[in-house]
């Protein structure tokens, strides 16, 4: 993970200071890539502690094409990290309509977020694509392929009551190659901070599981970001973790019940094999 504290210096030192929509504001740098060689061992941040369980469940809330964030409380109830753009999103629905709610908010629904685009993509003609089970068919066969995409972004599913919040990370791509499976994903946006270290974590996983559904070796995660950020209420904290010394990786265990499915695997099936990791140093959400 030195990479990404690299990048963490890099923004603090060279950043440009920008306003934001929460009014926040930022340093920041555009366009940032790291490329992350699972076989060196799990990318899970070290200098602070990851909220693996919150991570693992948020992935596999994504990959069941959920939009409703009590499915995502179903999956392991102590999951707060969608808790407060949800607030938003309800709170942006009922002054759209003077007080009164949608009757689709108060039940959970946020709006087609990642999990709806990714498993239930709606085309002009009023069909569904599952654009995660075609990627995966693609790998399967037709892995020279270099259209094994899933994308997130829908032009006409972002606006501020359409959905609680636009995908950040937009679009992700695999590549196979000597029997290795690598996945590169795009991110708009981007906190440094508080978000990416789970955004490595999430889709380095979602690799793993892949690979392992097709009978490959995982390869690279490259994550190439478009505005990097770190909010400027957060700046003391960046350089607090930027003060601790990276302890070694983790390796990652994933239990073997036969899972042929993306579908497949429960909270369960995952665990992080010798994590250390300093203690969590907490920041304020930007909403």
């Amino acid at each position: 993970m030195k990479h990404y504290l690299q990048q963490l210096q890099l923004i603090l030192d060279q950043g440009a200071q920008r306003t934001d929509r929460t009014g926040v504001g930022t340093l920041s740098i555009f366009g940032m890539q790291c490329r992350y060689d699972l076989a060196a061992g799990f990318p899970a941040v070290t200098t602070k502690k990851l909220v693996w369980k919150s991570m693992l469940s948020e992935l596999l809330w994504f990959i069941s094409g959920s939009g409703n964030i009590n499915d995502l409380k179903k999956i392991y109830p102590h999951n707060r990290l969608w808790d407060l753009n949800y607030e938003d999103y309800v709170a942006r629905n009922q002054a759209a309509n003077n007080g009164a709610t949608d009757g689709t908010t108060n039940e959970g629904d946020m709006g087609r977020v990642y999990g709806q685009q990714w498993r239930h993509w709606q085309t002009a003609q009023g069909q569904q694509i599952d654009q995660l089970a075609a990627a995966i068919a693609l790998i399967k066969h037709n892995p020279d392929s270099r259209r094994i995409i899933v994308n997130a972004w829908n032009p006409g599913e972002v606006s501020a009551t359409d959905v609680a919040l636009p995908p950040c990370h937009s679009f992700f791509q695999f590549y196979v190659a000597n029997g290795k499976l690598s996945l590169q994903m795009y991110q708009r946006s981007a906190d440094m901070f508080l978000g990416v270290p789970l955004n490595i974590a999430s889709y380095s996983l979602l690799l793993h599981m892949i690979a392992k559904i097709t009978g490959l070796i995982p390869g690279e995660f490259i994550h190439s970001i478009g505005d990097a950020h770190i909010y400027l209420d957060a700046i003391d904290q960046c350089k607090q973790q930027l003060s601790r010394q990276p302890l070694p990786l983790a390796r990652l265990q994933i239990a073997d019940r036969g899972q042929s499915s993306i579908d497949d695997f429960v909270m369960q099936d995952f665990q992080l094999i010798d994590y250390q990791s300093h203690s969590a140093i907490k920041a304020n959400m930007a909403v």
